[in-house]
């Protein structure tokens, strides 16, 4: 693509086509039933709006770098909190791509059988070493230099956008000019969309945090962008508004589906493919948007596992890897110039993450939800930095000039920023509460908070080892 290319709606799109996707209506609806609809206002009053506006100006302020929050970091502070900025974008990878198998043999499920119910019919052990399988191979792929299917991946991507814009199309459609019954009740009532203000409500936020996060991949592209000062800033404003848009009209769609006060207990792992299966039967279509999406999200969820497993260890081990902190060994590349090294030590940790949890969660629909409760509050981790280096950047305030500026006073952009952060910390610690109350709750609550304090040991063990090591030359020179 040459540079100068880009408007904002191209940048809208390509962001929205990245953050969003039906999963996280079906999620946080699963999650809140109808009171999620007050839930998606909020967070796009109180934090998704300053967020993409944040990365806004962080994007046109650092326009010159194609490094995204990684650079950013690396300019506004110290290579060692550069290091733990880049170990933190890749290791909070470790859960998503623990899931991802998932979601592959479930879209699999219901393309080959049309339904999901192989996940709930074979003991989660035996599911899990399919899962893991599934992993091991595409890590081999991507080792051998196939890390991206790049077309096929863009194109189920387009794909996925253009069925979850038709399912909220086809949802009103339905019900509009049919006789069909609306499965929520009392739609129209304000007390229908009210979340209860309890501890439970406040478990859920992390997973709108997850669901709205992720903008500051669109960074690189600043400067691709015509007039980025300009175009950059108004694709993120338009990324706002669809967002808002869809997450709203989607769940108004998912309440006219499904009853909100009953709602299936694997509406997680199947509801997209539920809701496509309703509106099959509503225009007499047979299996025919069920099977498109089925198809879509596989080829899309195919695409990102093998994007995920090679890009974050680029970004970690890649040309501004800082070997006072990382070991010299994990930079080592094969012929097909891989980092091997670095996808071993992604395949021992991604291989323990989906095995070792089955051990104990005997359930499979409770695992599901599960691991994507733990990825609600392990990703967003990584948004940390984005509101870390726009508080760094208000501090350096008059060292750096922007084309565009979402606050031009360095202490409401501290605040804002500061406020960004402290939201985003409290929705991770929250969300380490699990949302069910069956026999594995503790077991669940104890490898939520083990996680990420293993993640975070392993960042500092790695710097250790790598002094030793660079002792170890230095002795034998």
């Amino acid at each position: 693509m040459k540079k100068k290319q880009l408007f904002w709606y191209n940048i809208a799109f390509i962001a929205f086509a990245s953050v969003w996707g039906l999963g996280n209506v079906v999620n946080n609806f699963t999650l809140e039933g109808m009171s999620v609809v007050t839930s998606w206002l909020l967070i796009a009053i109180l934090y998704f709006i300053p967020y993409t506006l944040i990365v806004g100006q962080l994007g046109a302020t650092f326009k010159n770098d194609e490094s995204g929050v990684a650079a950013w970091i690396r300019e506004l502070t110290t290579p060692k909190i550069a290091y733990l900025a880049a170990w933190t974008f890749w290791v909070v990878n470790i859960t998503y791509l623990a899931q991802k198998p998932q979601t592959i043999l479930i879209a699999f499920s219901w393309l080959l059988r049309g339904n999901g119910d192989f996940v709930n019919q074979v003991a989660s052990i035996w599911v899990q070493l399919i899962c893991l399988g599934i992993f091991l191979f595409f890590l081999w792929l991507a080792s051998r230099g196939i890390v991206t299917l790049k077309r096929i991946g863009s194109i189920a991507g387009i794909g996925l956008i253009i069925m979850s814009l038709l399912f909220i199309i086809l949802a009103f459609a339905a019900f509009k000019f049919s006789h069909v019954t609306v499965a929520t009740q009392h739609m129209a009532a304000i007390k229908t969309y009210l979340p209860k203000w309890d501890l439970n409500y406040l478990t859920t936020i992390s997973m709108l945090v997850f669901a709205v996060g992720g903008a500051e991949k669109i960074a690189p592209y600043v400067n691709k962008t015509q007039n980025a000062g300009r175009e950059f800033p108004l694709g993120m404003i338009a990324l706002a508004v669809l967002v808002i848009f869809s997450a709203l009209s989607g769940s108004i769609a998912m309440g006219l589906l499904f009853n909100a006060k009953h709602i299936p207990k694997d509406l997680l792992a199947n509801g997209a493919y539920y809701a496509f299966a309703k509106l099959d039967n509503y225009y007499h279509v047979g299996h025919l948007f069920q099977i498109l999406y089925a198809i879509a999200n596989a080829l899309e969820q195919i695409a990102a596992l093998l994007f995920s497993i090679d890009a974050p260890l680029k970004m970690l081990l890649g040309d501004h890897a800082d070997f006072h902190y990382i070991p010299r060994k994990l930079v080592k590349r094969n012929k097909h110039d891989a980092l091997i090294n670095g996808y071993l030590l992604t395949g021992v940790l991604v291989s323990i993450l989906i095995i070792l949890p089955a051990l104990y969660i005997g359930n499979m629909n409770e695992l599901f939800d599960w691991l994507l409760n733990l990825n609600s509050v392990v990703l967003p981790m990584r948004f940390l930095w984005v509101f870390a280096a726009f508080i760094l950047l208000n501090r350096q305030f008059k060292h750096y000039q922007s084309d565009f500026y979402f606050i031009k006073r360095p202490l409401l952009g501290k605040l804002i920023g500061g406020w960004c952060f402290l939201f985003t910390a409290f929705a991770c610690l929250l969300g380490m509460i699990p949302k069910t109350s069956g026999a594995t709750w503790w077991t669940q609550l104890e490898l939520n908070i083990a996680t990420p304090i293993i993640f975070v040991l392993l960042g500092v063990i790695l710097p250790v080892i790598a002094r030793w090591q660079n002792r170890q030359r230095v002795m034998t020179k």
